[in-house]
């Protein structure tokens, strides 16, 4: 039911299919694990399907071993009219013991889509406790840090780009 399932956790082995090179869990494996996880609690928050706009800010705290019994960890910090910003964590550790130490975590947002495949409106979350306001707010901030870094981007992905003229001077030094 829609605006009811705020977090879901998603718990697994890590296989030897997901090992890289140097004998650890593929950052790729644990990338799409969390994409996985943000979708599940996106569609659980807005009874919708969703898709993903954004994820960001992924930091790779510690190596996930393969064996281990890895938690990723999604909940909704802020809906906007059509997105959700999900905050994640992933823990891993070893399947005979309970205690799980952070190895990765970010932020994803998703938006949910109509079945013509247009952002469609969603459930609004209201934080109630000191931290989910801490949530909140931080995910506004980050919104706000984004827009700075996302016209930052643009120079690398627009090859035609002009560099201001206080940057080349910088350049020229």
């Amino acid at each position: 039911m829609a605006g009811k399932e705020r977090e879901i956790t998603l718990r697994f082995l890590a296989e030897p299919a997901d090992v890289n090179f140097g004998g650890k869990v593929h950052g790729g494996a644990v990338m799409k694990w969390i994409d996985l996880a943000a979708y599940a609690c996106a569609a659980g928050w807005s009874g919708r399907y969703c898709i993903t706009a954004y994820a960001g800010g992924i930091r790779f705290v510690k190596p996930i071993m393969v064996g281990s019994v890895v938690e990723v960890e999604a909940k909704v910090i802020y809906t906007g009219r059509t997105s959700m910003h999900i905050g994640l964590s992933v823990r891993a550790g070893d399947p005979t013991s309970d205690q799980r130490n952070l190895t990765t975590h970010c932020i994803v947002i998703m938006v949910a889509v109509d079945s013509n495949g247009n952002p469609t409106t969603i459930p609004e979350w209201i934080p109630e406790t000191e931290h989910d306001i801490f949530l909140r707010n931080s995910a506004i901030a980050l919104m706000e840090m984004r827009k700075k870094i996302s016209s930052e981007m643009e120079a690398h992905v627009d090859p035609n780009m002009v560099i201001p003229e206080k940057e080349k001077s910088k350049k020229d030094k």
